[in-house]
């Protein structure tokens, strides 16, 4: 009788064990499988550190971003983003045809062996990807949907004369305004004020200024509007496409494109927008 008593009570700890040891191993599981905090973006949104002139409104002269205080002041920002926000990717706006020699020029400048030019994918972009311990960058750019301006301004000019002269003189304020900021305001100032709502909003309502050329025609203006916004709609669908969770992008882009970017990134359920302002500013 001890001797059944004896088997039946191993059999029972064997299926207890049996039964423990899957319910533990769940457990681990469910553990280690913590789901990953929403995917975050954090945008900086810039005038061209090299003055291209491929603007409408062009600058004949700018601040020195190559300058001392400049490059110090990019220095301590590149460091606070990377001590702080942590980012794990670097977007950059340069034509992806091109990735292969960004990336090897990346590359190179992790190493010591390249020096960073005037631009500011270089300047704040690579500085910044740096500072971060190396993340990788990656081309968000869209270069196959052209701004169809040319059919606007022509339209304005020969059938809407007021309209036309109240653009070029808006544009010959916005001239004179940026010149004499660039002039006058430190780096900080600049890039505070390139990232500022009102501007972005003030830059966003010059196409809707234009919006209703040719209703009764064409639809001129319409069409040059939706054609800005479609390239921006691409260029943000590849921010999409590295926002997987846990992920926290840094984009850098000229802030024509930035005060359309930060409005879908607003809107984002699935993306989460960190200001970068705090961060521009040298006193906290």
């Amino acid at each position: 009788m001890k001797n059944l008593i004896a088997k039946y009570t191993t059999i029972a700890s064997i299926a207890l064990c049996a039964l423990i040891t899957p319910l533990l191993a769940n457990a681990s599981t469910q553990q280690s499988a913590t789901p990953k905090p929403p995917a975050q973006a954090m945008m900086i949104g810039l005038f061209h550190f090299a003055n291209p002139k491929a603007d409408v409104v062009k600058i004949d002269k700018q601040i020195d971003v190559m300058e001392e205080s400049s490059q110090a002041y990019l220095d301590a920002f590149a460091m606070r983003v990377a001590e702080t926000y942590k980012p794990t990717r670097v977007l950059l706006e340069y034509n992806p045809e091109n990735d292969a020699t960004m990336q090897q020029r990346y590359q190179d400048y992790l190493a010591g062996n390249y020096e960073l030019p005037v631009n500011e994918t270089y300047q704040i972009g690579f500085r910044l990807a740096k500072a971060a311990g190396g993340v990788p960058i990656a081309s968000y750019d869209e270069r196959n949907v052209p701004w169809q301006a040319g059919p606007l301004f022509a339209k304005m000019k020969s059938d809407y004369p007021e309209l036309d002269a109240r653009m070029q003189q808006l544009i010959k304020d916005i001239t004179a305004e940026m010149s004499e900021n660039q002039r006058t305001m430190s780096l900080e100032e600049l890039l505070l004020q390139h990232n500022d709502p009102e501007f972005d909003r003030g830059n966003r309502a010059t196409y809707l200024m234009t919006n209703a050329v040719g209703v009764d025609d064409q639809f001129e203006g319409a069409i040059a509007a939706a054609s800005w916004w479609q390239r921006n709609f691409h260029m943000y669908a590849k921010i999409q496409k590295y926002a997987t969770p846990g992920e926290r992008l840094f984009v850098v882009g000229g802030q024509g494109h930035t005060a359309i970017l930060k409005q879908f990134l607003a809107t984002d359920n699935d993306l989460v927008g960190v200001d970068v302002r705090p961060f521009l500013k040298t006193t906290q």
